[in-house]
């Protein structure tokens, strides 16, 4: 270790323990020395539901591994405990099959008294528009909470973090929250969202420059800069009201160093090392996908810390999993969740995946996850998909975001690269067991914003967000996309949503306040998904990629590989539409042969929305196109 590697470790140290410190001095059990008493200060989770898989608790508290457990509840049983050596932890597992919803009493007894605590077994929601997954049918809008809009400002500055609230600073909390989404639902319904994805709700704690949620202090409780768990339960409430979709941004990878696990962890090796020694991880994940790599190969990227500040988490440990699997469960069921959207997704060993999975799946069966694989090799991104199986392990992923097709997107329209190169990726869905579950994307909170990618390109930006609205699968919009926000790497991607704050000088969610750009942008954009929601084809038909050179690319959505034809028809009826990009800055013409194609024996082609190119010519078995510079043009076809 180096000196100035081993002075960061001894800080952050220095930090934690201040920071534990802090949090001790608050327990309401004796601290350090005092009464032998057990006592019980938290339980993981805070409660739990009649009918769900049994639930292992974590207790902690002091002087409990002297003490003598009980559980008082009808038909509940508990069926082991198992204690940390210094007595601040019990792991209780309880049977609840037969139970039906109360309110138990948790006992710990020892020579010198007793404590109880309440835990509650509740009835689950009724919710029937609960849990009920996301798919190509719908539109996921990624929001970053606290740069979005500030719906409440009395929780700008929780009790304990008062000097985190700093607008001007880059890394600072800015007060966007909970309550600022619910109170823009409309906008994002009429732009024609049908899914929201959040960064993390659980608690940072007072970490600084934490306003991202990607550093845990407590994963069963919200951040107080957002809101509360009410806050959190209204905003799904709202959602469903309106039709639409809850995505849980969660992060089993890792927590952060304020968590009080980093200095009192509840069992052995329940990190992938320690404080003081461990590895920093690496993203090759070429050492995974390779089927002759050793294990030991995998180390730096399964057991690898990101920072000094974020403990890798050792989910190889039956009781870390557990925790994991069950903290999942909790969110789901108390926020009445549709999805999961998973942090890190190869840091962490599939196995773990699997069992995930196979308890989420059986409780949840429509419950829809998808992983954060930032790669651009479809290879290495459909490595870690579900429904494959590598060295006997399934992840039971329901798919993995399109990294690769953002990345293409990328090339293409901002750093000159052939058209050519989006069909060949596209040519590579084959390797993904369900390719109309990807997730294409024109950026997220850890990229580069695509306006600013392509150089300040409207058009391009334009272009961009055509083929996320068009192509097969889930289209995904970051925030600010829709109205052409601008920004370079973090944290100058994540700039405040303009009109979500006290003091901002145009409202960009009022028609009427939005500059000209972001009215342009936003126009094009909701007009894109409204045509994709009116149009089944456009949401679940089959892709058909037709033609590609350097400027061009041209492809179907069809209910099927077959001609116009009524026998042909479907589900989702025989329309079908073909989509023309030229990113050239020149009028594009070429041929289409129709014959063994979807367009076989189709006559009519008309400009759906923008209709921007002349229609196209048919000449016996060959269509002629015009296409204008730098457009995208949807034609209805039948």
């Amino acid at each position: 270790m180096t000196l100035s590697r081993r002075l960061l470790v001894i800080a952050v140290f220095i930090f934690a323990c201040g920071a534990l410190s802090s949090l001790q001095a608050q327990s309401t059990c004796p601290w350090p020395n005092g009464a032998s008493a057990p006592c019980i200060d938290k339980i993981d989770p805070p409660g739990w539901w009649a009918g769900m898989p049994d639930p292992m608790l974590l207790v902690n508290g002091r002087n409990l591994d002297h003490a003598q457990f009980s559980v008082d509840g009808a038909d509940v049983k508990l069926i082991r405990t198992q204690f940390s050596e210094n007595g601040h932890w019990a792991f209780l597992w309880l049977d609840t099959a037969r139970a039906g919803p109360q309110t138990l009493w948790i006992t710990a007894s020892g020579n010198q008294g007793k404590v109880r605590a309440p835990f509650q077994l509740a009835a689950r929601s009724d919710d029937a528009d609960a849990h009920s997954g996301f798919s190509s049918s719908d539109v996921l809008y990624l929001i970053m909470t606290d740069r979005f809009a500030d719906g409440n400002p009395a929780n700008d500055q929780p009790s304990y973090d008062r000097a985190g609230y700093d607008r001007a600073a880059p890394r600072g909390w800015h007060g966007g929250d909970l309550a600022g989404i619910t109170q823009h639902l409309d906008y994002l319904h009429d732009l024609g969202v049908t899914a929201l994805w959040t960064t993390p709700v659980a608690s940072n704690g007072a970490m600084p420059n934490a306003y991202h949620g990607y550093a845990a202090t407590d994963l069963y409780q919200v951040d107080a800069h957002f809101g509360t768990l009410g806050d959190y339960r209204h905003l799904s409430d709202a959602l469903h009201a309106r039709g639409m979709k809850l995505v849980i941004d969660l992060v089993p990878n890792h927590i952060g160093i304020q968590h009080p696990w980093v200095l009192d962890p509840p069992a052995p090796e329940w990190f992938h090392g320690t404080l003081q020694h461990h590895i920093q991880t690496q993203s090759d994940f070429q050492e995974l996908v390779d089927p002759h790599a050793p294990r030991q190969a995998w180390n730096a990227v399964i057991k690898g810390w990101f920072t000094d500040a974020m403990p890798d988490l050792n989910q190889e440990n039956p009781l870390v999993s557990r925790y994991l699997i069950q903290n999942a469960l909790w969110w789901v069921e108390t926020a009445n969740l549709d999805g999961i959207r998973l942090d890190t997704f190869p840091y962490v060993d599939r196995a773990f995946w699997h069992d995930f999975h196979a308890v989420l799946h059986s409780v949840y069966p429509h419950l829809t996850t998808v992983g954060e694989v930032f790669n651009r090799d479809p290879e290495i991104t459909s490595f870690f998909a579900g429904g494959v199986t590598h060295r006997g392990i399934d992840t039971g992923l329901d798919t993995p975001f399109d990294f690769p097709v953002y990345f293409t997107l990328c090339d293409v329209l901002a750093h000159g690269k052939p058209m050519t190169d989006l069909a060949k990726v596209l040519s590579q869905d084959a390797l993904y067991p369900h390719p109309e579950r990807l997730v294409p994307f024109l950026g997220n909170h850890d990229t580069v914003r695509f306006l600013t990618e392509v150089h300040d390109s409207v058009p391009a930006l334009k272009l961009g967000l055509g083929l996320v609205a068009t192509l097969r699968g889930i289209p995904q919009i970051y925030s600010g996309d829709e109205i052409g926000m601008t920004g370079g790497g973090d944290p100058d991607d994540r700039h405040d949503f303009p009109g979500g704050f006290s003091g901002d000088a145009n409202n960009a969610f009022i028609k009427a306040d939005r500059t000209a750009t972001e009215e342009e942008v936003h126009s094009w954009t909701s007009g894109l998904l409204a045509l994709r929601h009116t149009h089944p084809a456009l949401e679940t038909g089959f892709e058909q990629n037709l033609f590609a050179d350097e400027n061009v690319f041209a492809f179907l959505r069809t209910p099927s590989e077959a001609g116009c034809s009524p026998d042909h028809a479907s589900g989702i009826g025989n329309e079908r539409f073909l989509i023309v990009v030229n990113k050239g800055m020149q009028r594009a013409t070429f041929d289409l042969p129709t014959e063994q194609t979807a367009l076989a024996g189709c006559t009519e082609f008309q400009g759906a929305a923008p209709a921007l190119g002349t229609a196209p010519a048919l000449h016996g078995q060959t269509l002629h196109i015009e296409e204008p510079a730098q457009s995208l043009t949807v034609y209805e076809v039948r």
